[in-house]
């Protein structure tokens, strides 16, 4: 059997719904990452509708409707499929599933960042490595953030959990976002421009956040 790099999802809020990117070497090996993934965050996908980018995976008709099939016994509706391969787009088409998005005018785009103060994407499960999730506004996680996740956000973060992936919270240039955390430890944290990577620490963890002050990240306790 030929050996490919790690299979890789990367999921990002847009208008319609989940736009998830699927990168890897074998088909079978992504739709398990893919289905083991859901099964870890059963809330946070159902309901929901997604848009598979498959690159450039050559899928034929049983292979998309067997997804198709196990995307809506967990209540996933699958209405669209990208693809640099014209086999692909063309079995989309015949299950009647979409092969474009509009992309939306700049108007529109500053209607989807600009969203309410209080407006954030609720994850209530650990967010596996492999995982790239952006949002315009904050990102609340009910669980860990393991090494190898990232998640990007226009507003802040919080972790109720350990954090020890790639966070980046005001992607859009807030500085007033802060990232907080049961445990700090990120392979990397930036808020707006500025990039720190966590120091090796000693001694019982205690729950932090992350703040930028006259342009330096800090990090202090996280209290009432």
């Amino acid at each position: 059997m030929e050996n490919g790099p790690p299979p890789a999802i990367h999921i990002k809020g847009i208008r319609d719904g989940l736009l998830v990117t699927l990168r890897g070497k074998a088909w079978p090996d992504l739709q398990s990452a893919l289905m083991s993934q859901i099964e870890s965050q059963p809330t946070f996908f159902q309901g929901g509708r997604l848009v598979l980018d498959v690159g450039e995976h050559v899928l034929k008709v049983a292979e998309l409707s067997a997804l198709r099939d196990l995307l809506s016994d967990r209540s996933i509706s699958l209405w669209a499929v990208l693809s640099e391969s014209p086999t692909t787009e063309q079995t989309a088409q015949n299950l009647g599933l979409a092969t474009r998005i509009s992309k939306p005018r700049p108007e529109e785009v500053r209607q989807v960042t600009e969203v309410r103060d209080d407006t954030a994407l609720w994850i209530r499960q650990t967010v596996r490595s492999g995982t790239r999730i952006e949002f315009p506004s904050h990102v609340v996680v009910l669980g860990d953030v393991n090494p190898g996740a990232e998640i990007i956000s226009g507003g802040s973060v919080i972790v109720w959990g350990r954090l020890r992936g790639v966070v980046h919270a005001g992607a859009g240039g807030d500085q007033k976002a802060v990232v907080c955390a049961l445990e700090l430890s990120p392979t990397q944290l930036r808020i707006a421009g500025v990039i720190a990577v966590s120091p090796k620490r000693e001694g019982k963890r205690q729950p932090e956040f992350a703040f930028l002050k006259d342009g330096q990240l800090l990090a202090e306790p996280w209290k009432a």
